[in-house]
């Protein structure tokens, strides 16, 4: 099996409800997605996947849709405030913990057609989570 990782670093804000810590307030991070791609085979080129293929589309994402922006809950009380200020925001059902992410990116990587097998969001240079479809 031969394996491929890339790494995206952005920045984003969120917040959790219905969370009892210091997160439960509006906050940023300075996030990095680590996507692994894998394979049993190379390509023609001798590649899982060209690095470049992956910045094209994965990074071009999260850089459009959530760079810089507020990802939160679309029941969060914030949001109505926050459109009405003109904000960028990315709504999500779920509350948007670094797991949640972790499996947005996941879920879009997929979405491309490529064989992703995990995503870890780090949050902050010492915790991260991970998502990996069973």
């Amino acid at each position: 099996m031969f394996r491929v990782t890339r790494e995206i670093e952005f920045c984003y804000g969120h917040r959790l409800l219905n969370y009892d810590g210091k997160c439960r307030f509006l906050h940023g991070h300075n996030g990095k997605a680590v996507i692994a791609i894998e394979s049993e085979k190379l390509d023609d080129r001798g590649m899982v996947l060209d690095f470049s293929d992956i910045k094209r589309v994965v990074s071009r994402w999260i850089d459009d849709t959530l760079d810089h922006r507020m990802i939160l809950n679309r029941n969060d009380p914030a949001v109505e405030v926050l459109q009405k200020m003109g904000e960028p925001l990315y709504l999500v059902d779920e509350n948007p913990t670094a797991e949640t992410i972790a499996r947005l990116i996941h879920e879009f990587t997929v979405s491309q057609g490529f064989p992703i097998v995990e995503t870890h969001l780090w949050e902050t240079p010492h915790c991260f989570a991970t998502y990996r479809p069973s």
